[in-house]
């Protein structure tokens, strides 16, 4: 989740620095105090909608630090902004094969599971599936979850829980999908049938050719970044996408307007992580944040908030408190995305015919 009070609080502490600043110097401390050493930083990059204020500002006031919190919309904007020198962050949280692609370039640290009291909270199921990075030996599993369809019910009427609403011809102009090349291939790859790792360039193109002759059509836009609010505001009836950022741009009482579900084919699973970047500066906090957000307590105040499956963490299982907005089951046919390497080229090959038209 964008974190816009602690942006507002640095706004409002610059404007009271500036005001001071104007009024001449503060005279020096007397009677022999000292000057109050400033909070210690912890610099992270994450999804945005993906953390509560809540849970931020009990890990700032629980060890005295100040969260510098940043967002990113795709794993290839966070991977492009790292690549070309990052910003200093300690924290930042890749899916599934871009854990591979950051272990593989030496970008990530070893993790040290001693400093992490909480390790025995992750579902071991879960590690199991981690088979981009075995062992976890460079992350942290945060949470396992999909992609879906959010439904306006009343605009929509009647609909098949299916990729295949997305050639509704009637729903011309009135749906999105993601721009994400792995998520919207993936999607179309497993209602064909397939997996969303294929490497056949005759099979890949058989789906992108299902994206761009049936599906693209009828869509106002390939949208990664403001699905949830063109759906909220009634731009789209249908759109793909995450359902903590669907949810989180409607107010509670418009929440039974929406029909979120996993489309029966299945599609990309994700698993998104903790990883600790080389060259961090606050190593030893970076782990308490990650330990943190391993406490059951912790997991399920997280789960709550965006009514999610407690997916990563067993005993947080029992303390949700909400009923999510789709469940573990609905997981059942989606499939995780993998490091394809040089076979990705066929991928962004016809990504790239499917956005300009060909």
């Amino acid at each position: 989740m964008k974190r816009f009070s602690h942006i507002a609080g640095i706004a409002a502490l610059a404007l009271a620095l500036a005001s001071s600043s104007c009024q001449g110097k503060a005279p020096a401390p007397t009677g022999g105090g000292t000057a109050k050493e400033e909070p210690k930083k912890l610099y992270i990059f994450n999804w945005t909608y993906y953390t509560p204020d809540s849970v931020i500002e009990k890990f700032e006031k629980e060890f005295g630090v100040d969260v510098v919190y940043d967002v990113f919309d795709s794993n290839e904007t966070m991977y492009s902004k790292l690549e070309a020198g990052g910003a200093g962050y300690d924290i930042v949280f890749p899916s599934a094969d871009y854990v591979t692609i950051m272990a593989k370039q030496g970008m990530l640290q070893g993790i040290d599971k001693a400093r992490l009291a909480n390790w025995k909270n992750v579902d071991p199921g879960l590690v199991a599936k981690a088979v981009y990075d075995p062992g976890c030996e460079y992350s942290v599993p945060y949470y396992m979850g999909a992609s879906g369809v959010a439904v306006n019910r009343k605009a929509v009427g009647t609909y098949d829980k299916s990729w295949s609403v997305f050639a509704r011809k009637d729903l011309k102009g009135k749906m999105c999908m993601l721009d994400d090349m792995r998520e919207v291939l993936g999607d179309a790859l497993k209602f064909k049938g397939m997996s969303v790792n294929e490497t056949d360039p005759a099979k890949v193109k058989a789906a992108a050719d299902l994206v761009a002759k049936e599906w693209k059509p009828n869509l106002l836009k390939f949208d990664a970044e403001a699905f949830g609010k063109s759906f909220a505001q009634g731009e789209v009836v249908v759109a793909q996408g995450y359902a903590e950022v669907i949810f989180a741009e409607l107010e509670e009482t418009r929440w039974g307007e929406v029909d979120f579900f996993i489309p029966k084919e299945g599609g990309p699973l994700y698993i998104d992580s903790m990883v600790l970047l080389k060259g961090s500066k606050n190593v030893d906090l970076a782990y308490k944040f990650m330990d943190f957000i391993h406490r059951p307590e912790i997991y399920a105040e997280f789960c709550d908030y965006f009514r999610f499956p407690a997916t990563a963490n067993v005993p947080a299982r029992g303390l949700l408190k909400t009923t999510p907005h789709y469940t573990v089951d609905q997981l059942g046919n989606c499939e995780l995305k993998l490091d394809l390497g040089e076979d990705l080229a066929i991928y962004n090959q016809v990504w790239q015919d499917i956005k300009v038209g060909k």
